[in-house]
């Protein structure tokens, strides 16, 4: 891949609708994202540069939280007849009335949601999956992740989270026969740290008991360069 040349690439100007969280403008250009001045694009013309440019997937790596901009390109897709990889974690692939409309197309769709190469939540799935194997109890967990860049800039914004942890906790409680309450699990972005950048800390604690019910925890604190752990996957 580090051979790949984009001489041949063109870039286009695609439909904002809720992809940019208005908190984002209190942020220097630098640290946020910026709109270009050109016009959205209108669906016909989105529709159009996909039948032109013989493109077979569109890869939807939005910001999180994009729910109208997420379902606009889910149609052009179907509309298309181009295939969907939505990276995000918005409910399309997971969403029975949107599946039904992929799969009477005929159309692959993959997602909902990414998990990074080594990241945080496949960790913790996998810590889970451990203790549930080795015969141990989960009592409670949590995971805290924090990082300096835009991703972690738009979800300061709470109103744009919900579908996120919605798929990061159901990620971990599904390695569970029986799903921990929801008072005894969190999983979720904590901060936004500037000074991080690119760099994500993932804080990950596991309340359990072990044998005889002997109490015990594990702490896993993990770091990686967020952006490239995710392209790995994708």
């Amino acid at each position: 891949f580090t051979d790949f040349t984009y001489d041949s690439l063109s870039v286009h100007m695609g439909n904002v609708l809720d992809g940019v969280s208005e908190q984002m403008m209190q942020h220097p250009e630098h640290r946020r994202f910026v709109v270009a001045d050109n016009p959205s694009a209108s669906q016909g013309q989105i529709e159009g540069l996909l039948r032109d440019s013989g493109a077979e997937i569109l890869m939807n790596y939005l910001p999180v939280g994009s729910q109208k901009a997420t379902e606009f390109y889910a149609e052009c897709c179907l509309n298309t007849g181009v295939s969907l990889i939505n990276c995000i974690p918005v409910f399309i692939v997971s969403d029975r009335i949107w599946a039904d409309r992929f799969r009477k197309a005929g159309i692959p769709c993959v997602g909902d949601d990414v998990k990074a190469q080594i990241g945080a939540t496949i960790v913790h799935r996998v810590l889970t999956r451990l203790m549930h194997e080795r015969g141990a109890s989960i009592d409670a967990t949590y995971q805290l992740n924090t990082g300096g860049n835009t991703d972690f800039l738009n979800m300061l914004n709470q109103a744009r989270l919900v579908s996120k942890r919605i798929s990061k906790t159901e990620a971990v409680q599904s390695q569970l026969d029986v799903p921990l309450p929801a008072e005894q699990v969190h999983i979720g972005p904590s901060d936004y740290i500037p000074w991080q950048k690119d760099n994500k800390v993932c804080f990950l604690r596991i309340e359990a008991r072990g044998f005889g019910g002997v109490p015990l925890n594990l702490e896993l604190r993990l770091s990686v360069e967020d952006s490239p752990n995710s392209a790995g996957e994708t």
